[in-house]
Parts: C-alpha cells; sequence; structure tokens
C-alpha cells in the first residue's frame, strides 16, 4: 500500500477486510479484528513467515488510516474447518496436539470462491472434487458437498506441494541432517521457504513462466518434479473420495499453464480423465472454462480465483450479524 494513499473521507467505507494466512486454533471464522485477536495472530508468524507479518502488517496500516473503520480478518485456514478428525490429526503425542499442532490447510478463500463459482456451472462440483490452488504457493484441497474434506497443507504454508521457493513435504530427517551438519535454523528456514521447490531444483527461478522459457536441463527437471508431486497428490486424494468427479486448476500457473493442465491430465487418464485440447489451449485464465472431452468421466474446469471478493463478503455478512 502507497504510504498517504489511504483516507477516510475519500470513501465511505463499512469495513476493510483482510485475506490473513493463519487463523490457527484462534480464529476458525471472519472475526473482528481486535488487539488481543492481532496478538495470538502475530503468535502464528512463523508458521507462515512469507505471508503473515505482511497481512498483519496491512491490518495495522489500515487502523491507523481508518480508525473508526471495523477491521475484519478472513482466514485462509477457516475454509477447512470442515475437515474430519483423522484429516487435522499429526501423528504425534496427544501432548502436543493439545497445543494446538494439527493439520490446518491454507489458500481456503480461493477454495471457496472456486467451490461457490463451481455450484453454479456444474452439478458435479456438489460431489467429489479436487481443486487445485497453483500459483508461487501451490496446493490441493478435495471437497465433497462443497466441504473440504482433505488437502495437502498442513500445520504451515510450507507443507503439500513442491512450490516456487517452498520445499513442501520432506523427509524431516533430511532437516536432523542438516543440523548435524551445522546450520543454523535461520539457514534452514531460509532454505526451506525461500530457496527450495521450483526455483531450488531448477537454480533459475521460482517463476514458471521463466522456466517454461529456458531450455536448461534444471528447468525441465523442476517443471517435471512440480508435476509428478501435483498428479501424486492428486491420486490419493481420489483414492479418499472414493473416485473424482470434478477437478478444477485455480492460481496464477492452475490458470495460464495449457502445459501443465495437459501433463496432469495425461497423467490421470487412469481415472478416466479426458482432456479436450483446443479448449485446453484456449483457456487463460480470464474466466470460467471447461477443459474436459465429451468422453471423460471426470469434469475439468479452469476457475480464475477472487479471493478479495470472497473475503468482502465475509465481512459485510459478519457486520450484518
Amino acid at each position: 500500500m502507497r504510504r498517504g494513499a489511504v483516507s477516510a473521507t475519500q470513501v465511505p467505507l463499512q469495513a476493510v477486510a483482510h485475506r490473513i494466512v493463519h487463523g490457527g486454533s484462534v480464529c476458525m471464522a471472519p472475526c473482528l479484528l481486535d488487539a488481543p485477536t492481532l496478538e495470538a495472530l502475530a503468535a502464528l508468524n512463523p508458521l507462515a513467515p512469507l505471508h503473515q507479518p505482511h497481512n498483519l502488517a496491512g491490518v495495522a496500516a489500515f487502523a491507523q488510516a481508518l480508525p473508526d473503520v471495523p477491521q475484519v480478518g478472513c482466514f485462509d485456514t477457516a475454509f477447512h474447518a470442515s475437515l474430519p478428525p483423522l484429516e487435522q490429526r499429526l501423528p504425534l503425542p496427544a501432548a502436543l496436539a493439545e497445543q494446538g499442532l494439527r493439520r490446518y490447510g491454507f489458500h481456503g478463500l480461493s477454495y471457496q470462491y472456486v467451490s461457490e463459482v463451481l455450484a453454479a456451472h456444474s452439478p458435479c462440483a456438489g460431489g467429489r472434487a479436487i481443486l487445485a490452488h497453483l500459483g508461487n504457493g501451490a496446493s490441493l484441497c478435495a471437497t465433497q458437498g462443497g466441504r473440504s474434506v482433505a488437502t495437502t497443507m498442513g500445520f504451515s504454508a510450507l507443507d503439500g506441494l513442491m512450490m516456487g521457493s517452498r520445499s513442501g513435504s520432506l523427509d524431516p530427517g533430511v532437516l536432523l541432517h542438516l543440523w548435524r551438519q551445522g546450520w543454523s535454523q535461520a539457514e534452514v528456514e531460509e532454505l526451506l521457504y525461500k530457496n527450495s521447490g521450483l526455483k531450488g531444483v531448477s537454480g533459475l527461478s521460482a517463476d514458471m513462466r521463466t522456466l517454461r522459457a529456458s531450455t536448461a536441463p534444471a528447468a525441465r527437471e523442476a517443471i517435471a518434479l512440480f508435476t509428478r508431486r501435483i498428479v501424486r497428490e492428486m491420486g490419493g486424494l481420489a483414492a479418499l473420495l472414493g473416485g473424482v468427479e470434478l477437478i478444477a486448476f485455480t492460481g496464477g500457473i492452475g490458470e495460464h499453464d495449457a502445459a501443465l493442465r495437459a501433463d496432469v491430465a495425461s497423467a490421470l487418464a487412469f481415472l478416466g480423465v479426458r482432456l479436450d485440447a483446443a479448449a485446453n489451449l484456449a483457456a487463460t485464465g480470464d474466466s470460467v472454462q471447461a477443459l474436459h472431452a465429451a468422453d471423460s468421466a471426470v469434469e475439468l474446469w479452469v476457475v480464475p480465483t477472487d479471493e478479495g471478493r470472497v473475503a468482502a463478503r465475509a465481512a459485510f455478512a459478519l457486520l450484518a450479524g
């Protein structure tokens, strides 16, 4: 936000809605951001260091500029409040679970928006669906009846799929090995959040567009590994659902990378997935588009996400009581 860009006299605001990545067990639904709540949310900064501190800085800036306007927090973790107990559980002692160590899930505002949009386009959206939010941050969510029942991110925004600069799921033994070699906590955190994923494997960039344009073997390897991890996790979610009726792509990569969508669809042919190649190439992320062929057993969609719209609606609903 540009300094001095916000003024209470410019527009009559009823509320400011903030997307906040991690609500933890404190905020499982949209809420007013008072001082105790903000303090509790700040304690979650280490679990989403690329996002949470900046989210809260935005709250502070707007609260200072617009002190009489309610600040409403809308949380990426909230959509996953419907996760069944076993999906929330980490394989750790109960004493740690009681301290809040559990799987939360992320990208919830995006998944909520995509679910709502798809419900207006296909009856399959209310069935067994897999939603793929693929961007610099990436995750998958299995939904049934429009509710989250499984997701690839867990306790932190570092879990699950390989991402732009984040490792995603990693054998914890790797971390123990690095610590034994003398790596500090700060060095390991820098590695996992900022120098892994597409950037780490390619040695070039976290941006998929840059990797697509490159002829370097490491860039090809990074794309192949990213795709493989998506396919692997989609297969697991399909098994949990007992089959899948719809797969949707969103996020910067999901909306714009036709080659990735084609590779994922091809790998999932064993599920009856059939892609309409022409529709896939024509989908540029500017509108909701169906990608499945007429004989596909699974519907395929591209849905441009709009997390801000979900947050705004949630703020109005909260204030309306």
